[in-house]
């Protein structure tokens, strides 16, 4: 089998190092052979000159952002409005950044409505939209990620997220689809792919098991030939964790990095497998 994983280029989240400093990150991510990052949207931890410095001294570009986690679906209105100021000041942070897209998702340990879902949905529609302007005022794109029902209650599959983004008309908000999130939720991923189609704008993958590629029973081989078939040439993001308890912890012992390392090498391996000739 060939696919074309080869032209695309491979980052990772750094969320998934914890709270590592982002140079011990990025000389990590850089000695493993990776082309970039999706950075986490750290605002405290360090402003977009001091990111870029640090990720561009390591030949690192930021692919995306991903945002802290704040609720923009929350039925109380303060609540919304702290979690709206940030992504806010995310698309500054993004704009000074050099443009990366920027990632929206659900609050992720929150699995069911504190009113009513669609009433939430409605007020996540509001929010998103007022993201979505800002964006396009600063010539940024904004992809919605889809959980799986087990982070996050809202909008949990590609036809969901589709339907939803679809709605607001925002000509600058896509889609990012994650092979460990449709493990879970869709009944066949590449269905998943094929369905947003030139609405995927990121790509993230770990196996079924959130391990490296090929440690669990994800049909990779299958989703690249969907990537190229709708012609996907974004980059694809690993997001492995280490193993062990607590998915929202990513480092918990003192093998954690070294797990994550193992993974991230494994993955970057098979990535090049499938795009070798069979």
């Amino acid at each position: 089998m060939t696919t074309s994983a080869d032209t695309r280029p491979l980052g990772v989240c750094t969320w998934t190092f914890g709270d590592r400093p982002l140079a011990d990150i990025a000389a990590r991510l850089r000695k493993l052979g990776f082309d970039g990052v999706e950075l986490m949207g750290e605002l405290e931890a360090y402003t977009p000159a001091e990111a870029a410095a640090i990720l561009g001294d390591h030949g690192l570009e930021v692919f995306s952002l991903t945002p802290a986690n704040v609720d923009l679906a929350h039925p109380d209105r303060t609540t919304r409005k702290r979690a709206v100021d940030y992504y806010l000041r995310l698309l500054d942070f993004a704009a000074a950044l050099g443009n990366p897209l920027v990632s929206c998702h659900g609050y992720v340990g929150r699995i069911r409505p504190l009113a009513d879902l669609e009433e939430e949905l409605v007020l996540l529609g509001e929010a998103v939209t007022q993201i979505a302007k800002r964006a396009a005022e600063l010539g940024l794109r904004l992809v919605w990620e889809v959980l799986n029902r087990y982070e996050s209650h809202l909008l949990c599959t590609a036809s969901d997220a589709l339907e939803f983004i679809q709605s607001l008309e925002a000509d600058n908000l896509g889609l990012l689809l994650d092979a460990y999130h449709m493990n879970i939720e869709e009944p066949d991923p590449t269905a998943a792919l094929r369905r947003a189609g030139s609405l995927l704008w990121l790509y993230h993958a770990a196996d079924s098991n959130r391990q490296a590629i090929g440690r669990g029973h994800t049909d990779f081989a299958a989703q690249f030939m969907v990537l190229d078939e709708i012609g996907y040439r974004g980059p694809i993001i690993l997001e492995c964790t280490a193993p062990g308890p607590d998915p929202f912890v990513p480092i918990k012992d003192a093998e954690s990095l070294q797990w994550l390392e193992t993974y991230l090498r494994e993955s970057r391996q098979q990535l090049i497998t499938f795009s070798s000739p069979s």
